[in-house]
């Protein structure tokens, strides 16, 4: 009993340090990369057999790229009071067994990786894997630390989090990408890093003070807020565009009334994102009002929430699209 709760503890503590809550994003674009890729006839057990080592593979790489940010932002997040469970779990698991854990995980990835790329003759895959690695280590851990350098970590997270997990997800089902799927990834990368911008906005303070420069402060929260509200905008019309396109041209116009999911809720998000501008605004003239700051980061510490309903809207449609594909 007692190894059993021991266990079960390490298990919890791991998932914290790897940022579980990741997962659905990560099942998101899975399924966005098998509804553009996948084609009737396929094999259903070669579909399943696919889709498990595609998720696979993207769980596993985004879990080595939390554990490099958890383990080299340890410093920082011990002096935030919002991430004090981070640096417990952090603590209590250990940060060398961290190190050893990247380790393996990343020797059983790249076997993995290697091992799916050859059975599939697709080298690209590997290629895709490789840098999205690189990317994802090169992000937080020093002496390259791509966040604290200004443009380069939106481009970098838009990479890492949106174009090559969906993009390695359709290639491992298709050998021809579709213009139509180009263009919702667009959509998507656009989409991604507007609705990380509230994550940066409640990080601000503590990042400006660490002399750690991420676009957003070096826009400052204002500007940073209209971004954010541009990217999402833009990026949700793109991701519409490109569903509703894919929709008639299979005659399927039916189900072109689901897409109303996304602007819906993007508008919600786009109203929490205006709430946000109107308050940094406020700070900006007030000089730096604590309490303004305070509600800055208590708006913005809500953004997982905001997260999660426009990947999930987005995975919703993908569901439909993937459905008519093989059902209707």
């Amino acid at each position: 009993m007692g190894f059993g709760l021991a266990m079960l503890e390490t298990i919890k503590l791991l998932g914290t340090v790897s940022r579980a809550e990741f997962l659905l994003p990560n099942l998101g674009s899975l399924i966005m990369g098998l509804a553009w890729g996948a084609t009737p006839p396929a094999s259903l057990l070669n579909l399943i057999v696919l889709v498990a080592i595609s998720f696979t593979i993207i769980n596993l790489s985004s879990a080595i790229g939390a554990q490099v940010n958890t383990y080299s932002d340890y410093q920082l997040d011990s002096r935030d009071e919002r991430k004090k469970r981070l640096v417990q779990a952090t603590d209590s698991f250990g940060r060398n067994r961290i190190k050893v854990l990247l380790i393996g995980e990343f020797l059983f990835a790249l076997v993995l990786v290697s091992l799916f790329a050859l059975i599939q003759g697709k080298p690209a895959l590997l290629f895709m894997w490789a840098v999205g690695i690189f990317l994802g280590w090169a992000y937080s851990a020093p002496p390259i630390r791509i966040k604290a350098r200004s443009w380069m970590a939106p481009v970098t997270l838009i990479l890492v989090l949106a174009v090559l997990p969906v993009l390695f997800a359709h290639y491992s089902f298709a050998s021809v990408i579709d213009p139509l799927f180009l263009l919702s990834l667009a959509g998507l990368a656009l989409t991604v890093y507007g609705v990380i911008i509230p994550t940066e906005i409640r990080d601000y303070f503590g990042d400006k003070a660490m002399g750690i420069e991420t676009m957003t402060v070096r826009l400052g929260l204002a500007k940073a807020s209209l971004a954010g509200i541009a990217l999402l905008a833009t990026g949700a019309a793109l991701t519409v565009g490109a569903f509703l396109l894919e929709f008639l041209f299979e005659q399927h116009s039916l189900l072109c009334v689901f897409l109303f999911a996304i602007p819906v809720a993007a508008i919600f998000v786009l109203e929490k994102f205006r709430k946000l501008y109107i308050l940094s605004e406020k700070y900006s003239r007030s000089g730096g009002e604590s309490s303004l700051a305070e509600e800055i980061m208590r708006l913005s510490a809500n953004n997982p929430r905001w997260i999660m309903l426009v990947t999930q809207t987005y995975s919703f449609i993908s569901i439909l699209l993937l459905a008519s594909k093989f059902l209707l």
